[in-house]
């Protein structure tokens, strides 16, 4: 885990011992998103440091009723803090937070929880999730979060009940164009970041469907000296990881466009990345889907069914383009996540076919059996969970 973008990590890993701050801001009332819509890089971390019995307090004990999600790295809880000075709120009123408590035997452990709070407890974007701080007592680790309120867009596209309905092309666009902003501005930034695990369970939704990037587990810093990559060992989720990445353990900067390429290919099709439920040859949606994207003509068979009626088929067509530049084979063939912000702007200003309802998700309509769309699973494949796996 490289120090570019953090301070000594012997400041960063002091333990809980009393309710404090680094450099929190004033309560001016104006959010960092505000005064810096393009972002920033914190010179120290905007973090406050929590005790356990604090985050006790403010997770009601950690009750079961307030789990939002679990995964290999423990479990996460809804939390409520006083807005301004961040304590513990007794009575569940104030900011609803997210507070990440990771077990003590999870393989992800202290070097990721630390990478966490090196990354985004400097780095500051309106597509990035907010990190309020931390907490280190003895083997307790945890982090806590801006709540999301709408959860991942994993949730959306692919998992059934709780209220979810399918979103609509806009909102795709949308979504597509937030996470886009935020990698951009990870790898454009004075010390260039690799996020290292793009895919759609690490991108979550607030509630007027703003796209935030979380987990900054696997991050890295980017290549320095005119170095082209970085050598590390091979991690992230099996799906969306880049070719030369998996192969060589070569990672560049360009390997997280090949990331968002198999996401934005999910949010055309409606498909997961992975999926060892289709039909043998079609486990791997990248594979089996470049023809399609490929020839115009049989792009309408690739799309999502659910999406019927909301697009042109120019901006389809642009769209499956965007993605298979995303996706070629060689880094240096791929287009800068700049480049990504500007083709999706560009498809969002194309017309739709037909008018739909301002930021609504879309209505659901039967789900068509075809070559390309068996069905729509609901189980997944991917092997890190994410902090949110489903609203509450």
């Amino acid at each position: 885990m490289g120090n570019c973008v953090s301070p000594s990590p012997g400041r960063l890993m002091t333990k809980s011992t009393s309710s404090s701050t680094f450099g929190r801001s004033t309560g001016s009332g104006i959010s960092i998103d505000e005064v810096y819509p393009e972002g920033r890089i914190l010179e120290v971390p905007n973090l406050r440091i929590f005790t356990f019995a604090e985050l006790k307090t403010a997770t009601r004990n950690f009750r079961p009723d307030t789990i939002l999600g679990e995964g290999g790295f423990g479990s996460v809880y809804k939390g409520w803090l006083d807005e301004k000075a961040l304590n513990p709120s007794k009575s569940m009123a104030g900011m609803v937070v997210a507070v990440k408590k990771l077990n003590p035997e999870s393989m992800q452990g202290l070097e990721q929880w630390q990478s966490e709070v090196n990354f985004l407890g400097r780095l500051s974007h309106p597509n990035l999730v907010r990190l309020l701080g931390y907490c280190w007592e003895d083997t307790e680790l945890l982090l806590v979060y801006e709540f999301m309120a709408k959860g991942s867009l994993e949730n959306h596209l692919f998992r059934k009940g709780a209220g979810l309905q399918p979103l609509s092309w806009r909102l795709r666009l949308k979504i597509a164009i937030g996470a886009a902003r935020g990698l951009a501005f990870l790898h454009t930034s004075e010390k260039k970041v690799i996020y290292r695990d793009f895919k759609a369970s690490n991108i979550l939704l607030d509630s007027n469907y703003n796209a935030k990037l979380s987990d900054f587990g696997l991050a890295k810093n980017g290549p320095t000296g005119g170095e082209s990559h970085v050598s590390t060992r091979v991690m992230g989720t099996f799906g969306y990881a880049a070719p030369e990445y998996v192969a060589t353990g070569h990672l560049y900067v360009k390997s997280d466009v090949y990331g968002f390429g198999v996401v934005l290919l999910e949010m055309l099709s409606g498909q997961r990345a992975l999926d060892t439920n289709r039909p043998s040859g079609k486990h791997s949606l990248v594979d089996w889907a470049k023809p399609f994207l490929l020839d115009r003509r049989k792009l309408a068979m690739l799309m999502d069914s659910q999406l019927d009626g909301q697009y042109s088929s120019k901006a389809a067509h642009q769209a499956a383009k965007l993605t298979l530049r995303c996706l070629a084979g060689e880094p240096k063939n791929r287009p800068s996540m700049k480049e990504v912000v500007e083709t999706l702007e560009h498809i969002e200003a194309m017309k739709t076919r037909t008018k739909e309802s301002k930021d609504l998700p879309s209505q659901r309509t039967p789900v068509q059996c075809s070559p390309i769309h068996p069905r729509h699973e609901g189980a997944g494949s991917s092997s890190r969970a994410n902090h949110y796996q489903s609203p509450r």
